[in-house]
């Protein structure tokens, strides 16, 4: 069985840059009191005219293809991976095929929200492993903004994200170059604790005017319990995953993990034993940006000269599901 890797990235984010002050003057909150919680300063949120999901992935891709010295003919399968998708149905990966020039290309959705480009990047490799696809695009791309509560009572959450889409090639690997493997769990059981429950089919109707006065329509989440999960739930799947391919914390060069929260990505680092060094943030000009974040900050890590040929990468996410897993791979 061959292996796989990715081969190129792509990005794009919105030009609207929304500082920690500016939320400031919307909420009952500081830069200092989101710095100090979160690592962040600033987050890129959509204007009308940027449109969806959708929309903000199509330059992501074409700049992945083209680093790829490849045409939007050569890709077999379209994974697309977010929390935010353009519309209940169809899917964001059927709106996308048009605007890349790839029509009848097959096009999946995954909602494994934080998690979802470790999923999709799970899948991909799977599809190029067996030879059923030789280049999959893998996406994530999230518009939070525009499903937001901007009011003191929704502050907690409303500061932590931000919009923006990446992409990744993943095509035919080699024994230096290659995604070792991925270990992937989810527990619903836990799934009240990051939510948004409106509008919703199991809600008859699924969506009214009390429903939306009680502000069910925006997510909610227990941020203690979130943080506390995620920094036993990560180092114990990285633990996993390295047993599981033969491998140690001392043969990883870099950790990039979701960029949630700035203190849980430090925290699992100090519970892996890796030097801070070792693990990378973007967060503080980006915020969370769910299903997008991990290509975002490998996009990142590689323009800083942190990826390069043979090094071994950890990446790592926890979120709504709840969800998390890790890759393993060899860049």
């Amino acid at each position: 069985m061959r292996s796989s890797r990715i081969l190129s990235l792509g990005r794009h984010l919105p030009s609207r840059v929304v500082t920690n002050d500016e939320l400031g003057e919307l909420l009952d909150t500081t830069d200092a009191w989101i710095r100090k919680r979160t690592g962040i300063r600033e987050r890129r949120w959509v204007v009308p005219e940027d449109g969806g999901p959708a929309d903000l992935a199509a330059p992501a891709c074409r700049e992945a293809l083209d680093r790829a010295g490849l045409t939007p003919s050569d890709v077999d399968l379209v994974l697309f991976a977010t929390l935010t998708p353009d519309r209940t149905f169809p899917g964001s990966g059927c709106l996308l095929l048009p605007l890349i020039g790839c029509e009848g290309t097959p096009a999946l959705d995954i909602r494994n929200q934080c998690t979802g480009f470790l999923y999709a990047l799970s899948v991909a490799d799977q599809f190029v492993r067996t030879g059923a696809a030789d280049h999959v695009l893998v996406v994530g791309s999230e518009v939070h903004s525009t499903g937001l509560d901007l009011s003191d009572a929704g502050r907690h959450v409303a500061v932590l994200f931000g919009d923006g889409a990446a992409a990744a090639v993943v095509g035919p690997g080699t024994p230096s170059r290659r995604i070792h493997g991925t270990v992937l769990h989810a527990d619903g059981t836990h799934a009240d604790v990051l939510t948004t429950t409106h509008p919703g089919s199991r809600h008859h109707p699924r969506l009214t005017a009390a429903h939306l006065e009680a502000g069910l329509h925006f997510p909610r989440m227990d941020g203690r319990r979130v943080f506390r999960m995620a920094c036993e739930k990560v180092p114990d799947v990285v633990h996993e995953l390295l047993q599981l391919e033969g491998a140690c914390l001392d043969d990883v060069d870099l950790l990039v993990p979701h960029q949630a929260n700035q203190r849980i990505n430090a925290m699992v680092g100090e519970r892996l034993g890796l030097s801070p060094d070792k693990v990378f943030h973007d967060i503080a000009t980006l915020g969370n940006t769910t299903a997008a974040s991990i290509p975002l900050a490998l996009y990142d890590a590689e323009a800083q000269g942190l990826l390069t040929p043979g090094s071994r990468i950890l990446l790592t996410a926890f979120g709504a599901g709840l969800t998390w897993g890790a890759s393993l791979l060899t860049w």
